[in-house]
Formats: structure tokens, C-alpha cells, sequence
């Protein structure tokens, strides 16, 4: 794998045999010790922007992510694209293809916002927008410790 350059930062969509390989990922993780970091939604204007910080040294798998987004990072992390590594260091607000499972390594604690249109009228229609994964999404698990707004405009 190779690391890309901050000009070509995008998250492109990953092959079957990419995904296959975070799931794989995902299993092997499982009897580790887990981290729950607080999701943050807010639901306004026709987005839906959802947020969380990696903390420093941790490794996230993501929900299959089933429609394109714009991701903001703010940190330093690692990010496996597919074939390659995306490392990122600072502020970044990049184009993200439908059809990816990420791994995001934290070198430093770092903040992910995901954003996307929505219609929807509530946080359990936006992850059932964005991902067939809902029901494994730790927003799902440990709600009491996520921040809503949802502004009705």
C-alpha cells in the first residue's frame, strides 16, 4: 500500500475484495478491547451531519457507507481507501464515493464530520440512509451518550 498525496484527497468507492478486507479487519477486532466514542447528529436545513472523535492510537472500522458524502477531518489519522493509505494531517474537507468501508488509524485525536443531504425527520432514518449496517452502528448501542439536534428547518 501507498500513501497519497493531500492533493488527491478523496475517499473513492472500494472493491468487493477492499470490503471483504475490513470486514475481515472488523471480525479479528471484535474480542479487543472496543472504543464508544459520543456521536454527535444534527439534522437541519435538508443535511445530516454526524460526528465523532477518534481518539488518539484507536482503530475504526466504519458501516458500509452506501451514498456519497463529504467528509471532514480534523486531525491526524490514517485512512485505507482500498488499495491505498490516505494520511491526513490537519483540516480536510473531502469528496467521499458511495460504496466504501474505511479503517481510520488516530495518530492524534481526531474529529470525522460526515455530511449528506436527508429528508430525514429523525437520526434513525439518516443511518438508515447512509448504511444497511444500522443495527451494528455504536449510535444504535450506546445512544445515552450521543448529542441530537434536530432544528425542523
Amino acid at each position: 500500500m501507498t500513501g497519497l498525496a493531500l492533493a488527491e484527497s478523496r475517499l473513492p468507492a472500494m472493491s468487493d475484495d477492499a470490503i471483504d478486507k475490513v470486514r475481515s479487519l472488523e471480525a479479528a477486532m471484535r474480542g479487543m478491547p472496543q472504543v464508544a466514542p459520543r456521536t454527535e447528529h444534527l439534522i437541519h436545513g435538508g443535511m445530516y451531519a454526524r460526528t465523532i472523535r477518534i481518539p488518539a492510537g484507536a482503530v475504526l472500522t466504519g458501516a458500509f457507507i452506501k451514498l456519497a458524502t463529504v467528509l471532514i477531518v480534523n486531525g491526524e489519522c490514517t485512512v485505507f481507501t482500498g488499495g491505498d493509505t490516505l494520511e491526513l494531517r490537519g483540516y480536510h474537507v473531502i469528496p467521499a464515493s458511495a460504496g466504501r468501508k474505511q479503517v481510520f488509524i488516530a495518530h492524534v485525536d481526531t474529529d470525522l464530520t460526515m455530511l449528506f443531504p436527508s429528508s430525514a425527520a429523525s437520526v434513525e432514518q439518516a443511518e438508515a440512509e447512509f448504511t444497511d449496517e444500522y443495527p451494528m452502528l455504536l449510535s444504535r448501542q450506546i445512544a445515552e451518550q450521543d448529542s441530537i439536534i434536530i432544528t425542523g428547518e
